[in-house]
């Protein structure tokens, strides 16, 4: 068997290097035998057929097709033309007439769909074990469920069997399923990828979710299938930019010690304190926050309106064929019958109850940190007593898309019994970016190897946005650093942390006399200047404008030499500003100055008064 690595930029390098592409799918059947796993795949493609989506293909060429000869998998609710959709119950396949439009993207970026993945039917479930089909088997440790409803697509992905498979998250399918397979599971901004062509299960919430190796891979593919897409009328038109850095200081929420659930698993409870010790070692500042309106939140979920909703998505299947769903899948969407339109309302009104008072929460942090799981279960638990075990694997992943929130589920370590610890970062619509760019950093941070491949990660860094994404560079230098008063500004204008950087060694930067909050003003003095430490931002052209404009005297923009050769544009002061300013040049930056003076206060407040 070919030990290529089927990360996308290693696969990409094997092509340039003359692999060829019958040698890929072959190494994919043969990965697909050696799994020796059933429950994995509902239907396969023949070799012929990759071979024909390979011949169609066309030379390589990665920037026509950034996804060109990726074999990927296709969880079974989500169309692919010649392949029979299932949704997990054998009785109700049909023959798609087309792909589903995120599957028609990918196709069009090169990537070849080799089969349909098993799941929780009807995507009700987070286990994994609720199907017509054999139970996927968990690739780190088979007595432990894989995760649903996605298990397949999970499982192949963690077994490098392809480079990433497409999930769907409604109430956490595209999460668990990596967090219990040590891979990344990528939920998207809900309407973000389009649904059209996929078998709904709460249509109002439902997202296509991405499973990958690395973030790197995760965030490509949804870069390629994000998109607006006019035939789904709940997609949004939700920009995919280029993964960029994490910004240098953040404030992470996390719930409040007293809040957190695992449930007894003390293993858990260990591994996910040392991922939050890792984030506060890329700089994050944690702050705990009362879950007890999120935990509420999630409760919904199982409750009148979008239980009536998964109910109404299969009604008519459901009414003639009940007999032939699994037991519990029957129970949980059966129980809808009983309920009345007033349940339904009695529970929108409450959803929006809690979006109101949690607003402001999630507003006041950058992005939130919880566990991805609470604990493991083994397959044997599971079938024990499978409504409660299911809810508990749900902790922290049913408020999600109730609340309208992205996230990204990232390996962040191995708990102390070596079972896959994983720590799922959450923020609001639209910052699909930014969690990614954090998730990164954490999982490089852990140096777990990916999956159950046992492949080291690579070390290479991602391409930064570049001018023509069409974006506009600024730099600052003061109170819109990332973690000061008014970088609020600057992220409620649209703008990605590009970088950290100085400028040529030929500026001095003031404090500022009679600023609220307080500012520096940075000035070129040519000869005799120093170079200042800054951080540069990327707007788009609109944004930019109207940031510019709102800036007031004696703060102007103008262009600021960096110390690389290159420049751009940003802030400065007028001379006339100056009055009653104090030079803190020699601090090299105004974080460095801030610190100093804070902790020259604090050690003046710590000295006793007489």
């Amino acid at each position: 068997m070919s030990d290529i690595r089927f990360d996308i930029g290693s696969l990409h390098a094997a092509y340039r290097a003359s692999t060829d592409i019958a040698e890929v799918i072959d190494t994919v059947l043969a990965r697909i035998g050696a799994a020796g796993d059933p429950g994995i795949f509902i239907h396969l493609a023949t070799r012929t057929e990759l071979l024909e989506q390979a011949e169609a293909l066309g030379p390589f060429d990665p920037a026509a097709k950034p996804l060109w000869g990726i074999p990927f998998a296709v969880k079974d609710n989500i169309d692919v033309v010649g392949m029979p959709t299932t949704a997990g119950c054998a009785e109700f396949a049909y023959a798609p007439a087309r792909d589903a439009t995120v599957v028609a993207r990918l196709r069009a970026a090169g990537a070849l769909v080799v089969g349909k993945t098993n799941l929780d039917q009807f995507a009700t479930g987070l286990v994994g074990a609720r199907t017509s089909w054999p139970i996927p088997r968990n690739a780190i440790d088979p007595k432990l469920v894989p995760g649903g409803s996605s298990s397949g697509s999970a499982v192949a992905t963690a077994r490098g069997i392809v480079c990433f498979a497409l999930g769907t998250d409604t109430a956490g399918s595209g999460r668990i399923p990596a967090g219990l397979n040590n891979i990344v599971g990528l939920k998207p901004t809900v309407g973000a990828l389009s649904t059209t062509g996929v078998v709904p299960a709460c249509r109002t919430l439902d997202c296509v979710s991405v499973f990958a190796l690395t973030v790197d891979d995760a965030y490509a593919v949804f870069s390629v299938a994000a998109a607006h897409d006019a035939a789904d009328p709940y997609s949004r038109a939700v920009a995919a930019l280029p993964l960029a850095a994490r910004p240098p200081v953040l404030t992470v929420g996390i719930p409040a010690r007293a809040d957190l659930k695992f449930f007894g698993d003390a293993s858990m409870q260990a591994g996910f304190e040392a991922g939050l010790a890792a984030l506060e070692a890329l700089g994050a500042r944690l702050v705990e926050i009362p879950f007890g309106d999120f935990y509420a939140t999630a409760d919904l979920l199982y409750e009148g309106a979008w239980v009536a909703e998964r109910y109404a998505a299969i009604r008519d299947f459901f009414d003639a064929n009940e007999g032939t769903l699994h037991p519990v899948t029957r129970k949980i969407i059966g129980g809808a019958r009983s309920l009345s339109a007033a349940d339904a309302f009695r529970g929108l009104y409450a959803l929006q109850a809690y979006k109101a008072r949690l607003a402001p929460v999630i507003a006041s942090v950058d992005l939130f940190c919880v566990p991805t799981a609470p604990t493991h279960y083994t397959v044997d638990a599971v079938l024990a007593d499978p409504i409660a075990t299911n809810s508990r694997l749900g902790t922290y992943t049913n408020f999600v898309n109730l609340l309208d929130m992205c996230g990204i589920a990232v390996p962040a370590g191995t708990r102390g019994d070596g079972l896959p610890m994983s720590v799922t970062l959450l923020a609001a619509a639209g910052r699909d970016g930014l969690v990614a760019a954090v998730a990164r950093d954490l999982h490089a941070a852990s140096g777990l190897t990916l999956g159950a491949t046992g492949w080291r990660q690579s070390s290479a860094r991602p391409v930064g946005a570049s001018a023509e994404d069409g974006t506009i560079e600024l730099v600052v230098v003061g109170a819109h650093l990332s973690g000061m008063p008014l970088n609020g500004q600057l992220k409620e204008a649209g703008a990605r942390f590009c970088r950290l950087a100085r400028t040529a060694p030929a500026y001095k930067l003031y404090e500022l006399a009679g600023q609220t909050p307080p500012k520096p003003g940075l000035v070129r003095v040519g000869s005799g200047g120093a170079a200042i430490e800054i951080e540069v931002w990327r707007l788009c052209a609109d944004a930019f404008g109207r940031f510019v404009a709102a800036i007031p005297p004696p703060l102007g923009i103008g262009t600021i030499e960096l110390d690389d050769g290159t420049s751009a544009k940003g802030f400065l002061a007028e001379t006339a500003g100056l009055a009653a300013a104090t030079d803190i040049s020699a601090y090299g930056g105004w974080r460095s100055y801030v610190s100093g003076a804070n902790a020259i206060q604090r050690q003046l407040e710590s000295v006793p008064s007489n």
